[in-house]
């Protein structure tokens, strides 16, 4: 890079903040930073199940967004804890199209990383006419092949004494589908059942998303009450292929023609590797591409952060 990395921007409390009912038994939690009136814009955190943090906000200059960030259906603050019922992409999408209309946009940018991108993609293409521009990092469809490379066979190459600590788990009978193995432990009535297999769950990701090990970001996935919503979440999404058909986001690309967007992806993504954001890109060739290498997949790498934030940058009219 010609420039010096960009870092965070200053940490700021939000200007406002709090529970919205969205049905079904179920509340989310909601906070909006930056400068009321300033440029729209929405955060979709990653998992799913893996909820939102003070950094997140920092990746938007406040002084030239508004921005609304949110815990998805389960986790974070939104409530009840972990739930399942009533928790599927397309709840989500309609959670955030009430946050749009309760904040009063008409059109915002959507901002997503990892799942993250799974939910822009679906919202964008769900509702093209209310996104003014998308910017997608460590970019995940949710197809099969995607899946299977990180839970059954293709990242374990990579970590194998990770991976026998994941798969320690799971009886030798049941590794055909570690998925659906982890689903019967997720899912038990035993409280000390779920939360091992929710722990082992989440330290696998946790271990394996930065090029680099990173403490920080890592250790919040042992925690035990992170990790139940985390864990169960997302393989309740897993399990039940996020409710699309196979391939349908990069399918459905068309429908983003005319909307401007970046895709961040690091070269050496073992949560999600580059061949997905390519195939993207070709289908959505109006996307600028930034490949960032010396990168693995967590936002908070320095080239991944530093594109993130010229990209936000850019779109607020200040590059």
């Amino acid at each position: 890079m010609t420039e010096t990395l960009r870092t965070l921007y200053p940490e700021i409390e939000p200007f406002d903040s709090g529970m919205l009912d969205v049905g079904d038994g179920h509340q989310i939690y909601w906070e909006r930073s930056g400068t009321k009136g300033a440029k729209p814009a929405v955060f979709l955190h990653g998992g799913p199940g893996g909820g939102i943090s003070p950094k997140h906000r920092r990746q938007f200059d406040p002084k030239l967004y508004d921005v609304i960030l949110f815990d998805q259906r389960g986790c974070g603050h939104s409530m009840p804890h972990a739930e399942l019922e009533a928790n599927t992409t397309w709840h989500l999408v309609a959670d955030i199209e009430r946050l749009r209309k309760m904040a009063g946009f008409d059109k915002w940018l959507v901002f997503g990383g990892s799942w993250g991108s799974t939910l822009a993609l679906a919202y964008a293409e769900t509702h093209p006419e209310h996104v003014s521009e998308l910017v997608l990092r460590g970019i995940f469809t949710l197809r099969k092949s995607e899946v299977d490379w990180y839970y059954q066979h293709g990242a374990s190459l990579m970590f194998p004494e990770k991976w026998d600590r994941f798969i320690a788990q799971i009886p030798e009978q049941e590794r055909d589908n570690f998925v659906h193995a982890y689903r019967a432990r997720l899912t038990s009535d035993d409280r000390a059942t779920r939360i091992a297999a929710a722990k082992a769950w989440s330290i696998w990701e946790g271990e394996t998303i930065t090029l680099l090990p990173e403490p920080e970001t890592s250790n919040k996935f042992g925690d035990d009450e992170f990790a139940l919503a985390f864990a169960r979440i997302e393989n309740h999404y897993f399990v039940h292929g996020g409710w699309m058909e196979e391939g349908q986001l990069i399918r459905d690309a068309g429908k983003l023609k005319g909307i401007p967007g970046v895709i961040v992806q690091g070269r050496y993504d073992m949560a999600c590797p580059p061949a997905t954001a390519w195939e993207l890109h070709k289908a959505w060739p109006e996307a600028e591409y930034h490949l960032i290498e010396g990168a693995g997949h967590a936002y908070s790498e320095p080239g991944i952060l530093d594109r993130l934030i010229r990209a936000t940058d850019a779109y607020a009219g200040k590059r």
